[in-house]
């Protein structure tokens, strides 16, 4: 051991991120945000024009953006890495002559691991010894078929892949057989540190993704054109340069979300910490706004819909009388097998009555998703068999003889029968057979087999024919108790249920109608073969079960899915699930999954039980619903106030707010959002999925921004017609205003309901009741009145303002209650 920790020191961490920056590089690394460089950008600016406030309100705004962004992603991240260390994948590695579970991240150049089907390569490996060994590499080569590993005495290039069958590559899982292996290179030294950035580009965006995106380019537009035409006017009007692009960069700030980064951060850890609480680790924190957007969820049917525990009910031959030879054959086919042990081998292998004595095994074909199927050559006595195993119409495909049983005796080392043609008449009533099976809820494997010559050594796909047919393993996994009030709270929540299952139409009928789930529409594997993108894209909004699917038809279903909008889910926990866990918006795994399938995955449950899902779905819900508020908060206040400023900059022959004052108001009101993400959410917002609508986003900014604008123009009508207010009581009566509507307007914007039927969290509520407070004082003080050419206002101005914040915040909840009803009509 003393030597392994030696070794890690040298080369580092198994990480692929191992040149990961340092915490101080880590906060400057926050200044690179597109909206923090336009805030850092004007702050520069005024510096350099020689405004020294103005230059240190923007960098306080700035840095608390960036402070709390990044105090709350280290504070995230940190408890993130806490939670993943329960999943956190282990490797086989042999140490000071025992085998021991060593952390992926522990493992040095010089340790030997052994691996198996379904685990992943810890790092680049050269083979030492193994056995039936088919790697996926589809992660560099983009190629789904397995490549066969060997060991080999030749030195090979590690870079040429396709060569290279004596080495395993970081990161490329394996699919059947096993292999003893010595790790050869670790972290950066790795061919997937060579790949990482191309991996990272491929994979395909979430929603979460696309609708951050969006936002950002619908406030990079307003912004452009705002300050562009309030520069341009103020230029024509031949007011002071200076002063006209000093208010022209303030305008910038007041429309730039500069906490979203923030807002987001914070909202998203909070879901995973609570989430944790239920037992859901998040491994990616943009998955959880995804669960809550999710409106379709796919799922295998084994472990999620079902009990999961298997168990084998009977062995039968083709005419349904128990026949011990099947089980004899079935257990001998799971006994020797070196590939990934499914449950139906665990549900055979309980059977301990089976002897395996005398029989010895010769070679293997392992089981692939495109055969569905896996064959065994064994050697007893003087006799060898092939005994094949896997989906019960094609072991029947493949027969042409019927093993007639003549006697029963499991103790026994060889097979008594007699061989028959299997005549069309006879494949016809075993078809019966398996298909009374299946429409009584039967898993059913076919079993069959043949004598081989003596001298043969290696087993070929085309000694899979000719076979004779044994019979039928059949197995129940009894529905989840559950599962029908689970699936309904799905429904209820407005989440469309699909099952992709690799089990027979006639199994997935006998569960639905248990379920009480009526079938939109039904899709088999083998019909997706003759579908186009196009075709395969109206099918798969319209059918709700796929049966007889392989991986690569699972992932083409994914992400047709996507490609019609849906915002998909995906529940897996084998092999073959490890590319749709990739695709979909949120792969979801259980902590007993294969390791593929948990690297794989977004979020992995600790209970594979759809209940803590849901919990969830309603903390993605949560998260989403407070980002919203933000930016509805940010988008309409702050497009108000720009298009006022806009508008004046019109007819009004001085600046109606000074770029200090813009900026003040600006930071204000950034301190009265900080509590939102810590606001309670409204029930009716967590009964259906929820997904970025910019349409939605642009017509409440629109309708709510224009409202505010109009009670600004109002104010400036009565401050300039009617009290004839000076320059500095105009600019002090705006400030105040413009304050007090922008913050007290949370209470009506953070609920659809009239805000006393809705209590925001306390802390939000203090919040903004204390910044409006505190900014009718600062006139007051000799700080407003120096630093900011704030002035305290006749005791009238105070009447006006309170009576029209009043008048404002009635008209918006008239508004907004009428705006949410013509939008849910």
């Amino acid at each position: 051991m003393d030597e392994a920790q030696r070794r890690l020191l040298i080369y580092g961490p198994n990480k692929l991120n191992i040149s990961r920056k340092n915490t101080l590089f880590e906060f400057l690394s926050r200044f690179s945000n597109p909206l923090v460089l336009v805030l850092l950008s004007a702050s520069a600016l005024s510096a350099f024009l020689g405004e020294p406030l103005n230059f240190l309100i923007i960098f306080a705004l700035v840095l608390m953006s960036v402070c709390l962004d990044f105090f709350q992603s280290f504070k995230a991240e940190s408890a993130a890495e806490t939670l993943k260390k329960s999943v956190e994948l282990n490797a086989q590695a042999f140490r000071s002559g025992k085998a021991l579970q060593i952390p992926f991240s522990e493992i040095v150049p010089g340790d030997v691991v052994q691996l198996s089907a379904g685990d992943i390569v810890p790092a680049d490996c050269r083979i030492l010894q193994s056995k039936d060994l088919f790697v996926n590499q589809s992660l560099f080569t983009g190629e789904s078929m397995p490549v066969e590993k060997r060991y080999s005495n030749g030195t090979q290039n590690p870079q040429n892949l396709e060569d290279a069958e004596s080495v395993l590559f970081m990161g490329t899982s394996i699919l059947s057989g096993s292999a003893t292996s010595i790790v050869s290179n670790t972290g950066s030294e790795t061919t997937m540190a060579d790949f990482s950035r191309e991996i990272t580009l491929k994979a395909p965006a979430t929603s979460f993704d696309e609708g951050i995106k969006s936002f950002g380019n619908l406030i990079l537009k307003l912004t452009v054109f705002m300050v562009l035409f309030v520069l341009l006017v103020n230029i024509l009007q031949h007011k002071p340069i200076m002063d006209s692009f000093l208010f022209a960069i303030a305008l910038a700030v007041g429309l730039t979300p500069e906490l979203l980064p923030m807002i987001i951060t914070i909202t998203l850890s909070r879901g995973a910490l609570e989430m944790a609480k239920h037992q859901v680790i998040v491994k990616r924190l943009s998955s959880i706004n995804n669960l809550g957007s999710l409106n379709v969820f796919c799922t295998d049917k084994t472990g999620t819909l079902t009990e999961g525990s298997i168990q084998l009910e009977k062995h039968i031959n083709g005419y349904g009388e128990n026949d011990d030879n099947v089980l004899i054959l079935a257990y001998l086919n799971s006994f020797f097998e070196t590939g990934l042990q499914s449950p139906l081998d665990t549900a055979i292998l309980k059977h301990k009555e089976v002897s395996t004595e005398g029989w010895s095994k010769v070679d293997e074909i392992p089981f692939d998703f495109e055969r569905r199927r896996i064959s065994v050559l064994l050697q007893n006595k003087m006799e060898k068999y092939l005994i094949v195993k896997g989906a019960a119409e094609e072991i029947l495909g493949l027969s042409q003889f019927v093993a007639k049983k003549r006697a029963s005796n499991v103790q026994s080392d060889n097979f008594e029968f007699k061989i028959e043609d299997l005549s069309e008449g006879k494949r016809i009533l075993f078809e019966s057979e398996l298909h009374k099976l299946e429409s009584n809820g039967y898993r059913v494997l076919g079993v069959g087999f043949h004598k081989t010559p003596m001298d043969q050594t290696q087993a070929h796909l085309s000694d899979e024919s000719g076979l004779i047919f044994a019979g039928f393993a059949a197995f129940l996994d009894p529905p989840k108790m559950s599962a029908k009030s689970t699936l309904n709270e799905f429904i209820a929540k407005g989440i469309e249920i699909k099952v992709i299952t690799g089990d027979s139409s006639l199994i997935t009928r006998f569960l639905f109608k248990h379920l009480e789930i009526e079938i939109s529409g039904e899709l088999m594997g083998h019909e997706m073969e003759n579908l186009d993108e196009g075709a395969l894209l109206q099918k798969v909004q319209t059918c709700n079960v796929f049966c007889r699917v392989n991986p690569s038809q699972k992932n083409r279903i994914i992400l047709a899915l996507k490609k019609a909008g849906k915002t998909v889910g995906y529940l897996g926990d084998g092999v073959n699930d490890a590319g749709a866990l990739h695709s979909a918006d949120v792969g979801i795994s259980v902590h007993n999954a294969t390791p593929v399938a948990r690297e794989s995955a977004d979020i992995i449950l600790l209970k594979n039980d759809l209940n803590v899902l849901i919990e969830g779905i309603s903390e993605g819900r949560k998260t989403f619903g407070n980002i919203l508020k933000y930016i509805q908060m940010g988008t309409s206040s702050n497009f108000g106030n720009m298009i006022s400023m806009a508008i004046s900059s019109l007819f009004l022959p001085f600046l109606p707010m000074l770029p200090s004052q813009i900026l003040l108001n600006n930071l204000l009101y950034d301190l009265s959002e900080i509590p939102i993400p810590f606001d309670t959410v409204d029930n009716y917002f967590l009964e259906r999925p929820r997904s970025w609508d910019m349409k939605f986003i642009q017509k409440f900014m629109l309708i709510i921004g224009s409202i505010s604008s109009i009670f600004d123009l109002s104010l400036f009508y009565l401050l300039l017609r009617y009290l004839n207010a000076p320059e500095f009581e105009f600019r002090s009566a705006w400030f105040l205003e413009s304050i007090a509507t922008q913050t007290l307007v949370i209470f009506l914007i953070r609920t659809r309901f009239h805000p006393w039927k809705s209590r925001p969290q306390k802390l939000l509520a203090l919040t903004a009741i204390s910044i409006v407070i505190f900014s009718a004082l600062l006139p007051f003080t000799e700080f407003g009145k120096i630093w900011f050419h704030l002035i305290p206002l006749p005791p009238s101005y105070y009447l006006i303002i309170s009576g029209m914040t009043l008048f404002y915040l009635i008209i918006v909840e008239f508004i907004k209650t009428r705006f949410f009803r013509f939008q849910q009509n």
